[in-house]
C-alpha cells in the first residue's frame, strides 16, 4: 500500500460554513475538482474534497499585465512566484484523531489511556472544528482512502477509482442495504452499467436477496443496446444459479430472446385489489366516481370482485310472461341498480377493466402454479429474482404487477418478522431483501407514492428487513419524502438543475456539489453521496462491467454461516 502523501499546499483561511481555503504550492493544473485531500494538524487529520480552484494575485495589475513582455524571463518568473497564486476551496467532511507519531514520547501515554478505557478509541467523526493556519494539505494516499472508504474485505465492494492515482474506492455493502438507496443519471450517463455492477456485488458478496423489477428487460439475459455497441452480459449470465428469471404469462408470451424463464408469473383475478385499480387512474382514464363503484363491488363480491365484474354484460331490463320488468342474471345494469351505483359509472369502469385484461394473457381467472409464491420462496431461500416484463412493457403493466407483487412480499416479510419477535428464534427471520425499481418516478411520484406499497417500504419496512434501490433518470419527479429516506445516492451526470437539486437534497455542502455533479464525465464518472453507505461525497471513475469485472467478482470467498452474515449486515 502506498502511504506517501503528495503535499500540494497549506491552509490559509475559511471555516465550517464557508469551506476551507488552501494556497497551492503546485501548479493548479495538477489538481482536479473533486480531489480527495487530507489536512494534517498535530494529532488530527481532516478529510475533504476540492470543490473549486481559483486564480488570485497580490495586486490585480500583476494578473492583468503580462510581465514576460516587460521584464527578462528570470525576473518575470520570480514575480509570478511572488505575486500570482492559486487557491483551492475544500469542503471539509470528516476528522480523525491519529495521535502522536509512532515512537514519540507522548505516543505510549496516549495509547495507554485508550487501552485503559480512559479515552475513546479513535474513530471517524464529522468535522466539528477547524485546523490552524498553515496546516499542511496533501492529496490522500491509498491508506487514507482505505481508512475512510474501507479495505479489501468481504463487506466492502469496489465501486470505482479516484481521479488522482486510480486508488480503489469502496462502498460498505452491509450499510448500503440497511437503508433504501438510489442510482441516478441522465440517459446515456452509464446508469444501467453502474447498476449492473452494484447488483452483481450485492448478489455475490452479501446475504441479501434482490427482487429486480426489470421494466426494459436489461438485467436478466444478455442485453443488446438499441444504440449499438457490444452486447452486455446479464446477471443470469454472470452469476448463474444465484439468479432466477421470471417471465409474465406462459409459453411464447413469457419468453425473452428465445429463452424460457425459470418461473412463470400469472396474476390471478382474486389477487387484484381495488386499490390496484385506483393507482391506474391516469393510465385507464378513470372517473372520479370509480372509488365509489369499486367499494360497492368489493362490498358485494369481496376478493372475487374483479372476476365477477368482468363476467357481467350490459343487458337492459326484460319482461316476463306477466309483463313484469326484471334484469337478467349477469346484467351490469342490474348489479348497478341493486348496489346503488349509477349505471353509466358501472358501464364506464367495466369497459376500462375489460380493456385492461385484453391482450394481457398473464391475468388469469385462476393461476395453476402460484408464481407469486414461487418468487417469495426463491427470495427466502437466498436467490435473487429478476422480473422481466417481456413484451408487456407499458406503464400500466409495470404499475399493476409491481404493486401486487410487492404487497404480497410486504405481508410475508412482516409476518415472519413478527413471528421472530414472538418466538425469538433466528431461524424464522426473513432474509434481508432489496427491491430494485427501474423508472422509479412512475411509482414514486407525489401522486402515486401514497397509493402504492413502495412509499411504505421506503419509510417503514427497514424494520422488516426490506429496503428499496431506486433507479431513475428524473429524480426531481420522485416524491421528496421518499428521496429523504435514501441512505446512499450514487449519481452519474445530470444536466437538469431540478434533478441535481433533488439528488443533493438534505445533504450538507450541496451548493458546492452542484457544479461537480453537472461536470461529471458522462458514462465514466459518478458522484458517491452518503450519508449512510459512503461516509463522505466523492467523485470516482466508475468500475467497468466487463470480463475483467467478472473474473474479479467470482474469485473464491470464505464461506460464512447465515447467522454470521446477518450479524455483519447489522440485522
Amino acid at each position: 500500500m502506498n502511504n506517501q502523501r503528495t503535499q500540494i499546499g497549506y491552509l490559509v483561511g475559511g471555516g465550517l460554513k464557508e469551506n476551507f481555503r488552501v494556497r497551492l504550492t503546485v501548479s493548479p493544473q495538477e489538481i482536479q475538482e473533486g480531489a480527495f485531500v487530507v489536512i494534517q494538524s498535530g494529532w488530527w487529520n481532516y478529510y475533504g474534497i476540492v470543490t473549486d480552484i481559483q486564480l488570485g494575485a497580490t495586486d490585480p495589475r500583476f494578473a492583468d499585465e503580462q510581465t514576460e513582455a516587460r521584464f527578462p524571463a528570470h525576473i518575470a518568473k520570480a514575480l509570478h512566484g511572488q505575486t500570482l497564486y492559486a487557491n483551492l476551496e475544500v469542503l471539509p467532511n470528516l476528522m480523525l484523531e491519529v495521535g502522536p507519531e509512532l515512537g514519540a514520547p507522548e505516543y505510549k501515554d496516549w495509547q495507554a489511556k485508550i487501552d485503559a478505557g480512559l479515552k475513546d478509541a479513535p474513530r471517524i467523526l464529522p468535522v466539528k472544528n477547524v485546523p490552524p493556519h498553515h496546516a499542511v494539505v496533501s492529496l490522500a494516499n491509498e491508506g487514507d482512502i482505505a481508512e475512510i472508504f474501507g479495505k479489501d474485505e468481504k463487506e466492502y465492494f469496489e465501486i470505482g477509482k479516484t481521479r488522482e492515482g486510480d486508488l480503489p474506492v469502496r462502498i460498505d455493502l452491509k450499510k448500503f442495504v440497511r437503508r433504501s438507496s438510489g442510482i441516478f443519471g441522465a440517459t446515456g450517463s452509464g446508469k444501467s452499467f453502474l447498476t449492473r455492477v452494484v447488483l452483481s456485488g450485492l448478489i455475490h458478496k452479501t446475504d441479501v436477496s434482490l427482487l429486480v423489477l426489470d421494466m426494459h428487460n436489461e438485467y436478466g439475459y444478455t442485453y443488446n443496446p438499441p444504440e449499438g455497441g457490444n452486447a452486455v452480459p446479464g446477471l443470469k449470465d454472470m452469476l448463474g444459479s444465484k439468479v432466477k428469471i421470471v417471465g409474465l404469462g406462459r409459453g411464447q408470451d413469457a419468453m425473452y430472446q428465445g429463452l424460457a424463464p425459470d418461473i412463470n408469473l400469472e396474476i390471478a383475478m382474486n389477487d387484484i385489489h381495488t386499490g390496484d385499480i385506483e393507482i391506474l387512474s391516469r393510465e385507464l382514464s378513470l372517473r372520479e366516481t370509480t372509488p365509489t363503484t369499486l367499494a360497492a363491488l368489493f362490498g358485494r363480491f369481496k376478493e372475487n370482485w374483479f372476476r365477477e365484474f368482468v363476467k357481467m354484460e350490459s343487458m337492459p331490463k326484460q319482461k316476463d310472461e306477466d309483463g313484469n320488468s326484471f334484469y337478467p342474471d349477469g346484467s351490469l345494469e342490474g348489479w348497478a341498480e341493486s348496489a346503488g351505483v349509477h349505471p353509466e359509472a358501472a358501464k364506464g369502469l367495466h369497459s376500462r377493466l375489460s380493456k385492461l385484461i385484453s391482450g394481457r394473457t398473464y391475468v388469469v381467472e385462476k393461476s395453476d402454479n402460484d408464481g407469486v409464491k414461487q418468487i417469495v420462496n426463491a427470495l427466502q431461500s437466498g436467490q435473487s429474482v429478476i422480473l422481466s416484463f417481456g413484451r408487456h412493457d407499458h406503464d400500466l403493466d409495470y404499475l399493476l404487477v409491481s404493486n401486487i407483487l410487492t404487497r404480497r412480499i410486504r405481508e410475508v416479510w412482516e409476518e415472519k418478522t413478527n413471528e421472530y419477535h414472538r418466538v425469538k428464534d433466528a431461524t424464522v427471520l426473513p432474509r434481508p431483501l432489496v427491491i430494485v425499481i427501474e423508472e422509479a418516478h412512475k411509482l414514486l411520484n407525489r401522486e402515486m407514492a401514497s397509493q402504492t406499497t413502495f412509499s411504505t417500504i421506503a419509510r417503514e419496512l427497514r424494520k422488516y428487513y426490506v429496503t428499496l434501490l431506486i433507479i431513475d433518470q428524473r429524480p426531481s419527479q420522485i416524491y421528496d419524502e421518499v428521496m429523504s429516506q435514501l441512505g446512499t445516492r450514487i449519481s452519474g451526470w445530470l444536466g437538469d438543475d431540478a434533478d441535481i437539486q433533488a439528488v443533493l437534497s438534505g445533504l450538507s455542502g450541496r451548493e458546492a456539489l452542484k457544479g461537480m455533479l453537472a461536470r461529471l464525465q458522462s458514462g465514466k464518472e459518478v458522484l458517491l453521496l452518503g450519508p449512510w453507505g459512503v461516509p463522505m461525497p466523492l467523485p470516482v471513475k466508475s468500475r467497468r462491467y466487463d470480463e475483467d469485472f467478472k473474473k474479479e467478482l467470482l474469485r473464491d470467498k470464505p464461506k460464512k454461516s447465515r447467522e454470521q452474515n446477518m450479524k455483519e449486515l447489522g440485522f
